[in-house]
């Protein structure tokens, strides 16, 4: 990856007048600003269809895409639905925060309407796409039409032959559904040629698309209940264990993620057929790809399913590089980033030096009063990629106003900015990972705004409050693209 640099922001998080972020003008607008100010890639979260939690980490499908992202504004111009709809349907009462619940109760209903106006079944297009997908999209309409059978029931509840997938079962529910069925391939031949154009956009104008794919898949999936022999279940559909991270100083109990493992075993005598077909599509979708979880190929954490917590867990070996080059092998040599953080190892950290992927560096986490921090700058190599912070961090601001004694004078010694004004700090901490060796540098969009826990994205292992954020129309001024262009220029990113 060559020197430059790009901004992270969700898809959700876009401005739009529905909302929630969506593939409309608000994307290309801002795909028009980070050329402005002189960026190379634009990073995103996952585009997987959220579930109960609104995580784009918790997808019903590893390789679906999120229906709330379709472009209304593009189905108006169709004619399948009128201006009229959409703003009876609009969920946007709080431009600054997504209302899943409304987008929830209201939108699917909406696109219902598009879809059955939409003829659907005639367009030779949309008939050549579902043919071209049946490895994953069959399995998953059927998934989305049998949940709704059940009234949104995890599919560990539904009724044993179709929960088992029995010929009969299957036979019965394609038969019965199969409007349903139709419906969710039609969101998906939707989602997808409205994200083709927009990246098509985007690359066009030189902005490459840093995708994410984390490394878990969820339990309550079309891929799990599709092909339960690829994770550790047992005969009566059921996980035996999954994953999560260890007590740490943190937590006192660890993290219970739920998700279930892989049958590594399994994947290796299918020559990882199924990573394949994955990583596959993620470049279909992406121009680099960011793994999340790195550490779990090298080792991941194991805990028995039902437990209430990760305290009875343990460390089992994962792939490791058998998998990465495997897939190197099969799709050639693709730009990846390896997200690398949390409990690092010997063994890990082999990995990640073997993979050749750059890794990850997080300013948020350099400033251990030792400063003996790999995250510090004077420590990395070229080979990285450096954030002010991520996702699942508070925001710069946040971070830094939280600092106190030893900590943060550690901070203004090692900034030497312990004058600079408060509204004026951000830019430190922006210039320290831009001008740093590190090939990439990416900067979270809430950091150049200068905005403080309002505007945090998720709070790992809480529920109810994450994935909300959102940008308002008129918070990118043109004072800022100048600024972000100048500091771009000056660290050689352009």
């Amino acid at each position: 990856m060559k020197r430059a640099s790009g901004i992270l922001l969700p898809v959700s998080s876009l401005p739009s007048p529905y909302g929630i972020g969506m593939f409309s003008k608000s994307a290309y607008d801002f795909v028009d600003f980070l050329v402005e100010a002189g960026q190379t890639y634009w990073q995103i979260l996952p585009l997987g269809p959220t579930s109960y939690g609104d995580s784009p980490y918790q997808s019903f499908s590893t390789f679906a895409g999120n229906p709330y992202f379709i472009d209304l504004e593009a189905l108006i111009e169709e004619g399948v639905l009128t201006k009229a709809e959409c703003r009876k349907a609009d969920c946007g009462q709080e431009p600054r925060y997504v209302d899943y619940g409304q987008l929830y109760d209201k939108r699917l209903a909406l696109l219902r309407k598009a879809y059955e106006r939409s003829e659907i079944g005639k367009d030779a297009d949309f008939l050549k796409f579902v043919d071209e997908n049946q490895s994953w999209l069959k399995d998953y309409a059927l998934f989305m039409a049998v949940k709704k059978c059940f009234d949104g029931a995890s599919w560990l509840e539904w009724a044993e032959d179709i929960r088992l997938r029995w010929g009969n079962a299957l036979d019965y529910y394609y038969r019965e559904y199969a409007e349903e069925i139709e419906f969710y391939e039609y969101l998906q031949y939707k989602f997808m040629q409205h994200w083709k154009k927009l990246k098509k956009y985007a690359n066009e104008q030189g902005i490459r698309i840093i995708g994410d794919i984390p490394i878990y898949v969820a339990l309550d999936s079309a891929d799990v209940w599709a092909h339960p022999g690829l994770f550790q279940m047992d005969e009566t559909g059921k996980p035996k264990a999954v994953a999560g991270c260890p007590p740490d100083a943190f937590s006192e109990t660890g993290q219970l993620w739920g998700n279930p493992l892989y049958r590594w075993d399994v994947h290796k005598n299918q020559d990882y057929d199924w990573w394949t077909r994955r990583m596959k599509h993620c470049y279909e979708l992406y121009d680099v790809v960011r793994i999340d979880h790195f550490r779990g190929f090298d080792e991941y954490f194991s805990i028995p399913y039902g437990a209430k917590d990760a305290t009875d867990g343990k460390w089992e070996k994962g792939p490791g590089m058998d998998l990465f080059r495997t897939l190197e092998r099969k799709l050639g040599k693709k730009d990846v980033i390896a997200e690398d953080l949390g409990l690092m190892t010997d063994s890990v950290r082999k990995l990640v030096k073997e993979s050749g992927y750059p890794n990850m560096k997080v300013l948020g986490f350099a400033f251990d009063v030792d400063g003996l921090s790999d995250h510090l700058p004077h420590n990395y190599d070229k080979n990285c990629v450096v954030y002010t912070g991520t996702h699942d961090n508070e925001t710069l601001m946040q971070w830094y106003d939280g600092l106190k004694g030893k900590e943060l004078a550690f901070v203004q010694d090692y900034m030497n900015n312990k004058r600079t004004p408060h509204e004026e700090v951000r830019w430190d901490f922006i210039r320290l990972a831009m001008l740093s060796v590190a090939d990439t540098c990416i900067i979270p969009i809430q950091d150049y705004l200068g905005f403080g826990k309002e505007a945090r994205m998720n709070f790992p292992s809480t529920l109810g409050e994450n994935w909300k954020w959102r940008l308002k129309k008129g918070d990118i001024t043109k004072a800022l693209t100048k600024e972000i262009y100048h500091i771009t220029k000056l660290s050689c990113r352009l």
